[in-house]
Formats: structure tokens, C-alpha cells, sequence
């Protein structure tokens, strides 16, 4: 009788021999995958790797945007748990009995996907609860195939046309990166920490906008539960219309939730799509956080400094904030780079204002241009601009007549008055210390120091207990 080891290298083998005939299939050898044909053979490779597919589909920091527009045709269709397997997974993690959890718990799921499976309940005091359930299995299952994902990685190229040049991926890079993202999703517990993180320091009034609360003691590594959102999602403009409630304020809460989250706090929902944002009584609601974006006050700095540029139509100054924000690869010819900015801000020419631009593909366009050039924009900010055209889709479905641009430029406004106010201020001081001499009679040499740079954009400074820092940047102009 064969051994556990050797019972192992027969499945991976005979694994490793489906995946190859998948590939075979679909003729990858000849010309490497096109979109289409990377999303048609992740279909026929199983739930796992439509899975993996759908977190493909929002890192255009590691595909090509044609590739990640095909893959977000995936669709999970994943036949249920049976509800004995759920319940067990629910017992396992506990160490209690489902009677001793809930004083009801409903055998048909919520929903059905790749990973995991959502089902009602209520806990003994009286609690309306989600409980997500992991398919037994599937952590295990998903760790092997990418073990021989990256086996196979050698043998397997993608690659996309865009402007007539020819767009080679590291495969192998790719599926690292999917990997690292795959274990934090099967973790439940870093879902878990975010909707936390999110609820703490994002939601400013549940009267406006809100999120569901963890349930700490029902929340494991395979299980997560939160407190049940009665709502629908925002995509049924009709039905909040029909409830009496208004599309406009509603949009208007939601974005402003949103540009609090990106400018304010830096951490903001890095998925936020129709699906996951309902209506509850009126209220906006936002829900899963198994993807969330940070982006550094550095970051925020440069996105600023983009969106003047734009503003002003400055092609140098576009060209100088997208080398100091990107990560450069090789020699870049600023005078190229610069000409093809001005060739894709003629695209938009017909717009009277930046405000009637569709600013999500402007951002996507800009991006794909940077790394044509060369110019790797950070992970932090593809993810937020793919965050951003995400977001500007629900706005443009729920309330036409809002604009994204307007509200991202508002804020800004006021983030730069605030930070030129403070500088201007800090200034006055040191200039006053200078003259009366105050250095050295009633300060110490370091406040000076940290006063003086504080101006120079040096120094961060955590205000009160807020997560969020805030760094001072001086102007250069």
C-alpha cells in the first residue's frame, strides 16, 4: 500500500497533468494566452481558479487592462455546501453545537461562491447574523495548485497588444502576487480586522453611512460573522425610489464616505462595487472587506499633484509627479513621455471641463501610458484608481447628475488650504522666534529644529489619538 507521501506526489501528478491538458487545450503554447483564452481556461480549471481570476481581475498593476476587463466577465457559479458540511465547519471552529450557538440558523445559504458560503442566523440574545462558512478543503486544495502553478509558470506566457506594442507578464510574478492575495483570503480572520479597522476609523455618524459589526467570539481563521444587513443592494435605483428615499442624497453620502476614506484616513474599500454597498432604511451600508486599500500621505500628495496638473493641462508637471510617485524601470525619455501625455489629454479634448470627463478611465488611461514608459505606479495607488472607477460606476448608475471629480477636487481644495495655512502659521512662529531671539531663551534647539522642518515637509505628526498621519509638504512653487 502506497504512502501518504507517495499517495501525494500521484495526485499532484495526476493534477499537474489535468492543468497542462487545460492549457493544451486552449492552445497556450502557440501564441501565449490572449484574455479571452486566459479567462475560458480558468473557467475549465474549477472554482479555484475562477477565484483567482476574479482577484486577477482588479491588479492592473500586474496585467495588462485588456487581460483584467476579460476577467471580470468571471462569474462564481458554485454549487452549495451541503448544509451538514457548513454546520460542521461552524462546530469544528467552535467547539459548541450549533442548538448552544443560535436559536436559529437557516440551512439554505444567503449565497454560494468559490471560497466560502454565507447563511442567516440569530444568536441566543437575540442577534441577527451572517455567518460566511469556508468549503472544507479549499485552503489546502488552493495552496497545491499554486505550488504547481509556479512548477508550470516556466512553460506559460501571456501576452497582450496595446498601441501596437506587444506587453510581456511575468507570469511568475503573477501568480506570487496571487498567492500572497488567495492566503489572505482564506484567512478569515483578516476580513474580519478590517471591517473593524474600516468601521473604526471610517464611519463617522450610522445615521448616514454604516457597516456591520464583527461578532468576535463566532469569527475564526474559516469562519466570520457579522451582524445582518436587512437591505438591497444600491443597484435597484427603483426600489429606492419606490421606498421614497433620495438617489441624490444617497449618492452624496456615499461619496463623501468614500473621498473621507481616501483623503482623510487612507485606508478606503478597495471593491467598492454595486454589490457590495445596500440600502438599509434610507441608509447606505457598506459590506465585505476582504479587500482594503491603504495609500500613504505621500501618495496622497502625488495623486494631488496629478490632478492639478490635469486641472492646469500641464504635460511636464504630469510627466515630474508621475516619476517622483512611480517606481522607474530602466531610462525613461521625459520628452517621449511628455508628448504621448499630451496626445492622450487630446483624446479628451472635446470635454469643456475636467469635470465632464470620465475620470475613472482617465486615471486607468494614465496608468497604462506610465507603464508603457516604464514608470510602475505603486500598488496602493492602481488599486485606488481602480477603486475609484469602480465607485464612479455606481455613482453614474445611482445619481448621473453627481460627479466624482467635482467632489475629489472640493476636497482636495480643502486639504491644500489646510496644509498652506498650517505652513503659513508655523512660519509667522519661526520668524517671530527669530527676532526676539526666543531660540535660545525659551526654546530648546530641537523644538526649533522640528518647527523649521515641519515647513520643509520632513516631519509627519500624528494629531491626538487618530490613526491617520498627516504630513506637511511645503510647496515648491
Amino acid at each position: 500500500m502506497s504512502s501518504t507521501p507517495e499517495k501525494k506526489q500521484i495526485k499532484d501528478r495526476a493534477r499537474s497533468i489535468e492543468i497542462l491538458g487545460v492549457f493544451a487545450k486552449h492552445n497556450y503554447y502557440v501564441n501565449g494566452f490572449t484574455p479571452s483564452e486566459l479567462r475560458t481556461t480558468l473557467e475549465d480549471l474549477g472554482p479555484t481558479y475562477v477565484k483567482i481570476g476574479q482577484i486577477m481581475s482588479s491588479r492592473t498593476d500586474i496585467l495588462p487592462e485588456s487581460y483584467c476587463r476579460e476577467l471580470e466577465k468571471l462569474r462564481s457559479d458554485v454549487k452549495p455546501l451541503p448544509a451538514s458540511e457548513a454546520r460542521r465547519v461552524i462546530e469544528e471552529e467552535t467547539g459548541q453545537k450549533i442548538e448552544d450557538l443560535y436559536s436559529e440558523f437557516r440551512d439554505e445559504p444567503l449565497g454560494s461562491a468559490s471560497i466560502a458560503q454565507a447563511h442567516y442566523g440569530v444568536l441566543k440574545d437575540g442577534t441577527r447574523v451572517v455567518t460566511k462558512v469556508q468549503r472544507p478543503k479549499i485552503a489546502s486544495m488552493m495552496r497545491r495548485d499554486f505550488a504547481m502553478l509556479k512548477k508550470l509558470a516556466n512553460a506559460v506566457n501571456i501576452a497582450g497588444e496595446a498601441d501596437d506594442e506587444t506587453q510581456v507578464v511575468d507570469l511568475k510574478t503573477v501568480i506570487s502576487e496571487l498567492e500572497k492575495v488567495s492566503n489572505e483570503e482564506l484567512d478569515f480572520r483578516i476580513e474580519a480586522n478590517n471591517t473593524r479597522t474600516f468601521k473604526e476609523l471610517c464611519i463617522e455618524d450610522e445615521k448616514v453611512i454604516f457597516c456591520p459589526t464583527i461578532i468576535d467570539e463566532l469569527s475564526t481563521e474559516r469562519i466570520l460573522t457579522m451582524t445582518y444587513v436587512d437591505g438591497y443592494s444600491v443597484v435597484q435605483k427603483d426600489r429606492i425610489i419606490a421606498d421614497g428615499y433620495s438617489c441624490e442624497n444617497i449618492a452624496g453620502a456615499i461619496i463623501e464616505n468614500y473621498m473621507h476614506q481616501v483623503l482623510d484616513v487612507g485606508t478606503f474599500h478597495g471593491d467598492p462595487h454595486q454589490g457590495n454597498i445596500l440600502i438599509s432604511d434610507g441608509v447606505p451600508c457598506w459590506i465585505d472587506f476582504g479587500m482594503i486599500g491603504h495609500v500613504s500621505e505621500s501618495n496622497i500628495a502625488g495623486l494631488q499633484g496629478i490632478i492639478l496638473s490635469l486641472v492646469q493641462k500641464d504635460c511636464e508637471a504630469l510627466a515630474d509627479a508621475a516619476l517622483s510617485m512611480g517606481i522607474v524601470k530602466g531610462e525613461v525619455n521625459k520628452t517621449r513621455l511628455m508628448e504621448d501625455i499630451d496626445a492622450m489629454l487630446g483624446r479628451y479634448a472635446s470635454a469643456k471641463s475636467l469635470a465632464d470627463m470620465d475620470i475613472g478611465k482617465l486615471m486607468t488611461d494614465m496608468t497604462s501610458l506610465f507603464g508603457k514608459h516604464g514608470i510602475a505606479m505603486p500598488s496602493e495607488y492602481t488599486m485606488l484608481v481602480r477603486s475609484l472607477v469602480t465607485i464612479e460606476g455606481v455613482l453614474e448608475s445611482l445619481c448621473p447628475e453627481l460627479n466624482l471629480f467635482d467632489f475629489l477636487a472640493k476636497k482636495m481644495t480643502e486639504r491644500m488650504k489646510e496644509t498652506f495655512d498650517a505652513q503659513a502659521k508655523i512660519q509667522e512662529l519661526i520668524t517671530q522666534i527669530g527676532a526676539t531671539g526666543m531660540r535660545t531663551a525659551k526654546l530648546p534647539s530641537m523644538v526649533f529644529d522640528v518647527l523649521r522642518n515641519l515647513v520643509k515637509g520632513r516631519v509627519k505628526i500624528n494629531f491626538g489619538s487618530q490613526a491617520t498621519t498627516t504630513c506637511l509638504k511645503a510647496s515648491t512653487h
